[in-house]
């Protein structure tokens, strides 16, 4: 699963590795890689490949799931797809309160009693994560897991859900990425160090 959702990745060059020709991240930060998982609501193929991959990782690890939820929001498509697919009903979680209307934070289906799997795009320091999970805990919902497409493998996010004691699976990680792009010949040995050495400061 890790290898296939990689090549999936690459081929859509949804995660690009560019160590020479690095990337800023909204935060500021400069990285020799760059994930945009959103490329993948373009190809239908590649979308239902993952949605599948989301299935039989829920099916495995949160075989109780009674609803779906979203993270806002490029985990909310991906959660429909999955959603659809395992005949649970979904909703999805914003960033915060909405300042108007009921003030919704989470909208759809009903958390509360219920056993929940969240889907996410992009595990980067988990922070987004663990803020919808605990938004979901604060509805009454029982949050059994984060399943994501792609983590970075940060160390703070290790750390983070951690300590937040909640369970978090991914359909591909850095370190496969770049298993992939050197079989690919795509990156050499010195920026296969480059990127390690990126992820390990951070």
């Amino acid at each position: 699963m890790k290898q296939r959702t990689a090549e999936i990745l690459l081929d859509i060059n949804a995660v690009e590795l560019r160590p020479d020709d690095p990337f800023t991240w909204s935060s500021g930060i400069i990285s020799p890689i760059y994930c945009d998982n959103r490329k993948m609501l373009g190809d239908i193929s590649a979308r239902e490949e993952i949605a599948e991959q989301f299935v039989e990782l829920i099916e495995t690890h949160a075989p109780g799931a009674q609803v779906i939820a979203g993270t806002s929001t490029a985990g909310i498509p991906h959660a429909a797809f999955v959603s659809e697919r395992l005949g649970l009903p979904m909703c999805y979680v914003r960033g915060g309160r909405k300042n108007h209307g009921k003030g919704n934070q989470i909208e759809g289906a009903e958390v509360r009693g219920k056993k929940v799997a969240v889907i996410e795009d992009l595990i980067s320091t988990g922070a987004s994560s663990l803020d919808t999970a605990q938004a979901l805990k604060e509805k009454g919902g029982k949050v059994l897991g984060i399943f994501a497409i792609f983590t970075y493998g940060l160390g703070k996010s290790i750390d983070a859900f951690e300590e937040a004691g909640i369970d978090w699976h991914t359909l591909s990680d850095l370190d496969t990425l770049i298993d992939v792009s050197m079989g690919q010949g795509s990156i050499t040995e010195e920026q296969k160090q480059v990127v390690l050495d990126f992820r390990e400061r951070l």
